[in-house]
């Protein structure tokens, strides 16, 4: 079992990567880099995710795993919507198909609309583990 002050600091690590994550996504944007913009953007939430995981005692080696734990813990309780989790696995297969699809174009106009939900999201996590503490 992990110590509850390591807990928060790993906790809040995952958090300060998440924001950072964002940043980045942003950063893609602004120079025209779409598929690193998703990418960015879905380890932004997966940050998150992560860090709230590891603040209630979970924890996976694999995107799957992390997937399967948080909708176990969080979404089917209703911890989390069903619509988060949804854009969250929605960021998960478009950045699986920017990084990994030879002929899968993003423009702006696909990742752009994706920032502000992120960001919801993302603080969504973050109030689940400070009002938690």
């Amino acid at each position: 079992m992990i110590p509850k002050e390591e807990k928060n600091a790993l906790a809040a690590y995952r958090l300060q990567r998440a924001y950072e994550t964002l940043e980045e996504a942003k950063g893609n944007i602004e120079l025209g880099y779409m598929p690193a913009a998703a990418n960015r953007l879905y380890y932004a939430c997966y940050y998150a995710v992560l860090g709230l995981l590891i603040y209630n005692g979970h924890s996976s080696r694999t995107h799957k795993g992390v997937f399967m734990l948080f909708g176990l813990y969080f979404v089917t309780p209703g911890i989390i919507s069903k619509e988060q989790n949804k854009f969250f696995r929605k960021l998960f297969d478009i950045r699986q198909g920017g990084d990994y699809d030879d002929f899968f174009y993003l423009e702006e106009e696909d990742i752009i609309p994706l920032v502000a939900p992120a960001e919801e999201f993302i603080k969504t996590i973050e109030n689940l583990i400070h009002n938690e503490n």
